[in-house]
């Protein structure tokens, strides 16, 4: 692509995997088109059109056309704490369907500065146990139409998902899957070694290597979409909807009265609630010990990686549970990599270098056409894992207050439907049947949904 093409589609040229050093990457900067998505852009293109002068450091100081940016007021019939995905997509469902407006999403920072923006965006339903395959296969259903339904453009892309195995052990669980997934209705295909190289060539069958390739899984369904875009059409359509979206407002402690919550004590002031939602991720555990009690939620970091921006070169998703490792390759051209959650607790957005160099291992020995990429920048985001890697959504000792966590690194996929079962529970005070067997109480009666199994740690 010419120079000049590239600079009037806001990115530097892509260069081959197969192309020889270039110099490094100059610092890039974060702007916003006309229509309000995200542009990469390079010192090195043309200057930015007056269009899109405004440059911005996060979503705190977009224009006002994007979605409104109130004054809380005293009081709402909800208060959804967690400005992030799935609160966000809690607030749409609310007054898309339940026609509950006067809600209010409370943020400490601004929308989608956690782990919304800092996930590998993978989306599937392949998962094992009979109570996750639902609720996921909704969200993979939502996902069809979600930007139409958004009238924001989320770059959904089912191009497929490849899960690896490398033992006879593995592909048998593998196997196992895939027979689970087609008699829920799920689409699921095992591939041999021959036919996982045809469906994505750069994959390495050598029988000579450390993990040799003994098959996959395929769901054709599966794929990525854009996660900044996916902030952006939810809190647009939610403001307009009426919800405030208020950012800069950290809960600091929780009104409780005769067992019940009666509103939140921030940062801006008290807000009084009929019902509270807490949609915090990895900070879960400080909101609830506000409240008053325990959940079992453990917050690791997770790490993830991304490439400079080559031709498109790997057609599908392509995760290895025995290595820990997964790969896209973004739309404008990036890899994208996750690796393995670190094995410490922590709430430190960084994770260890051991992580990331055995994860580059790992994708070099799957994929030696890779050798040739250079790391554009790392980064770690919070997940909070529950004990059997299964979501927690439902009511808690607190009278009014409602929980939604325990994705783990799972949540970006099930956006919409979280949004959707827990805007449910919240409007009625009964559990949604998709949700209803991911209550608190399981791991007191021993109902646990074990999907450890799922993918690269439970992802």
């Amino acid at each position: 692509m010419p120079a000049s093409q590239a600079g009037r589609r806001g990115f530097e040229s892509h260069r081959p995997l197969s192309a020889g050093p270039v110099a490094p990457l100059e610092r890039r900067g974060f702007c916003l088109g006309a229509a309000g998505l995200p542009l990469v852009v390079s010192r090195r293109i043309f200057p930015t059109p007056p269009t899109v002068a405004i440059r911005l450091e996060h979503a705190e100081h977009n224009p006002a056309f994007l979605w409104r940016n109130p004054e809380p007021k005293p009081s709402y019939d909800v208060v959804i704490v967690g400005g992030g995905l799935h609160g966000l997509s809690t607030a749409y469902y609310l007054a898309r369907n339940h026609g509950i407006t006067n809600v209010a999403v409370v943020e400490r920072g601004w929308l989608g500065n956690g782990n919304a923006v800092r996930n590998t965006t993978v989306i599937r339903s392949n998962y094992l146990r009979e109570e996750s395959m639902p609720l996921y296969e909704f969200s993979l259903q939502l996902w069809s139409t979600f930007g139409q339904e958004l009238d924001h453009d989320v770059l959904f892309d089912p191009r497929g998902m490849l899960t690896l195995t490398h033992s006879r052990g593995e592909a048998a669980a593998a196997r196992r899957t895939v027979y689970a997934n087609r008699l829920h209705g799920i689409d699921a295909e095992w591939l041999e070694p021959a036919e996982v190289k045809q469906y994505c060539p750069i994959v390495n069958i050598s029988p000579d290597v450390r993990y040799p390739v003994y098959g996959a899984s395929l769901q054709a369904r599966a794929g990525i979409a854009r996660h900044d875009a996916v902030v952006f059409g939810l809190a647009r359509a939610a403001s307009a909807l009426g919800v405030d979206l208020i950012q800069g407002c950290e809960v600091t402690g929780f009104n409780i009265v005769d067992g019940a919550v009666r509103g939140v004590q921030t940062t801006r002031g008290r807000i009084a609630a009929g019902r509270v939602g807490l949609v915090g991720a990895g900070r879960t555990t400080l909101l609830t010990t506000m409240a008053g009690f325990d959940v079992p939620i453990q917050s690791y970091p997770l790490q993830a990686l991304v490439s400079e921006i080559f031709d498109q070169v790997l057609p599908c998703v392509v995760m290895s549970g025995a290595l820990h490792v997964y790969v896209s390759q973004a739309h404008k051209g990036e890899l994208v990599m996750g690796a393995s959650r670190d094995n410490y607790l922590s709430y430190a957005q960084r994770g260890s270098f051991h992580l990331i160099e055995s994860q580059i291992q790992a994708a070099l020995e799957l994929y030696p056409i890779m050798k040739r990429a250079h790391v554009l920048r790392t980064w770690a985001g919070i997940v909070d894992m529950s004990p059997d890697a299964s979501p927690i959504i439902g009511t808690t000792p607190v009278r009014d207050l409602y929980l939604n966590c325990g994705w783990g690194t799972g949540g970006f996929k099930a956006t919409p439907a979280s949004g959707w079962v827990f805007a449910h529970t919240l409007a009625t005070g009964e559990p949604h049947a998709l949700n209803a067997p991911f209550r608190l109480d399981r791991f007191e009666t021993g109902a646990l949904i074990d999907e450890h199994g799922a993918g690269v740690s439970a992802h």
